[in-house]
């Protein structure tokens, strides 16, 4: 049966590699491996059983980046923890483990374990004692510690590097606050601590588009969606509205227009809560707050009044040529990323 959520996306990091550091109990058999693979298959997709100590796990994975050169290095949990550490290179870390030690402790760890995931050393169970706890603890304890000795212009562009996505159900690890207070570019998406298809495509996908964007230097057409043509009466996206916007990403940057309510913040962030909320990890970061339609730079401007000022075309939501987001998304399918 067709996988109604993985989508293939042949042009993006086409002919890069992409390196996948696993989670705790997990493997370079991880489901996630061929998920990557599945999605860019363009890409080569590489991973590593990381050793169960950590140390190892640091030596080996910093052995390999200088051996594969990956151009982009996504770590889960753990190996988001692990990942965070590997600077230099542009990487994503989904729910990392930044406090490993206590996550153990607090989740019951201690004791055997079993493997999730076929290893290449055939081993199905492990032990976790209180000394590898400890092991832990101190490893996480050099997070973002190469942060410290870089300059101001160094520390500026390794933080561009990094994104750092966040389940908003995850109830194994809460570091969207520790990671903040390091790194800029950290975002939620819909779902819990371990990915699956849906929040991958919704979540991680996006941001891998938008950094070979700009590895590739790649400029895509500008629309800008009104929030007016967004909501329903009773506050829920309209019909076809997830679909119309998932369609647009894939070939256009996107962006969500608000008025600015200089007199009512609350209401910026309502506006705000609201596009993450529905729209997920693409709209983060692209909302813009404007009540100078005509001096938005673009190429589209979807809006139930566009401004007549504005440089590109207008499309007049509502309208009888764009009655609902069934008539946009024809219009654009015509278009075929124009």
């Amino acid at each position: 049966m067709e996988n109604p959520y993985i989508k293939q996306f042949p042009e993006i990091m086409k002919g890069k590699t992409i390196m996948y550091n696993h989670g705790f109990r997990s493997a370079a058999s991880s489901g996630t491996v061929s998920r990557i693979q599945l999605t860019f298959p363009e890409a080569k997709v590489v991973a590593f059983d990381l050793p169960l100590h950590p140390e190892e796990a640091m030596a080996l994975l910093r052995e390999k980046v200088i051996e594969v050169k990956p151009d982009l290095i996504i770590g889960s949990s753990m190996g988001g923890m692990y990942t965070e550490m590997l600077y230099g290179y542009d990487r994503i870390c989904v729910n990392p483990a930044f406090e490993m030690g206590q996550t153990m402790k607090d989740h019951g760890m201690i004791g055997k374990q079993t493997w999730q995931n076929p290893r290449q050393d055939g081993e199905k169970e492990f032990i976790v004692t209180k000394a590898l706890e400890k092991e832990y603890r101190e490893i996480t304890e050099q997070c973002f510690k190469g942060l410290e000795a870089m300059s101001p212009e160094q520390l500026d562009e390794e933080q561009q590097h990094v994104w750092g996505l966040f389940g908003d159900e995850d109830t194994v690890v809460h570091t969207f606050d520790l990671y903040r207070s390091h790194y800029p570019q950290a975002a939620h998406f819909h779902g819990e601590h371990h990915m699956n298809d849906r929040s991958f495509m919704n979540g991680v996908v996006p941001v891998i588009r938008w950094i070979d964007d700009r590895q590739e230097h790649r400029d895509r057409p500008i629309v800008y969606i009104d929030n007016s043509t967004l909501a329903d009466n009773y506050g829920h996206p309209k019909s076809s509205l997830s679909k119309a916007f998932n369609m647009l990403i894939e070939r256009y940057q996107v962006y969500i227009l608000a008025p600015a309510q200089t007199n009512d913040h609350a209401q910026l962030d309502a506006d705000a809560q609201w596009a993450e909320q529905y729209l997920s990890t693409p709209a983060h970061d692209h909302i813009i707050f404007s009540n100078q339609k005509d001096l938005l730079l673009g190429d589209y401007l979807i809006d139930t009044k566009p401004d007549s000022n504005f440089m590109g075309t207008g499309l007049t939501f509502g309208s009888d040529e764009f009655k609902t987001w069934e008539e946009v998304i024809t219009f654009f399918e015509r278009l075929g990323g124009q």
